[in-house]
């Protein structure tokens, strides 16, 4: 005699599933293509993004601290009021999105591209930023964080 058990879980559209604490899951969009979703507002921290394309998504407002970005495409995406902080952004094309009022402290993003990138109110503290970017941020720095009362040149370090 066989039995079959069907557990029913809530699915994420292209995540794979994780489990960041007893009954709480996190999505895993490693690998993924989630161009043009809409994450606005959600709770996705110590989730896994690696290796995703994410154009022209909209992740404003949303929690990624503690994530991972690694070789993620975000180009053209809305970041705006996001939480970066404590994530692994390395190699991330962060060209042309949004970041104002982002906060990226403790950001790891070297080999990230921030061409293009609106950056008024974001707040670099503690991140680490190729020399190069932190330079081309600091010639359009702007802007206090409305989150952590930070300049953007103060957290950039800028002269």
């Amino acid at each position: 005699m066989l039995t079959f058990i069907l557990f029913t879980a809530p699915v994420y559209a292209g995540a794979n599933v994780a489990v960041k604490g007893e009954g709480d899951e996190v999505p895993s969009y490693v690998r993924s293509d989630i161009t043009g979703y809409d994450f606005h507002g959600e709770d996705l921290h110590l989730s896994s993004i690696a290796g995703a394309i994410a154009r022209d998504a909209d992740f404003s407002d949303v929690d990624l601290h503690g994530t991972t970005l690694t070789l993620s495409d975000l180009k053209g995406s809305n970041l705006n009021g996001i939480n970066l902080t404590d994530t692994l952004s390395d190699r991330v094309n962060f060209q042309k999105t949004d970041l104002r009022n982002a906060v990226l402290i403790n950001m790891i993003a070297s080999g990230s591209s921030f061409a293009g990138a609106q950056i008024d109110g974001a707040d670099f503290t503690f991140a680490i930023l190729d020399s190069e970017d932190q330079r081309n941020l600091c010639k359009i720095a702007n802007g206090i964080n409305p989150t952590t009362g930070v300049s953007t040149r103060d957290s950039l370090e800028c002269s």
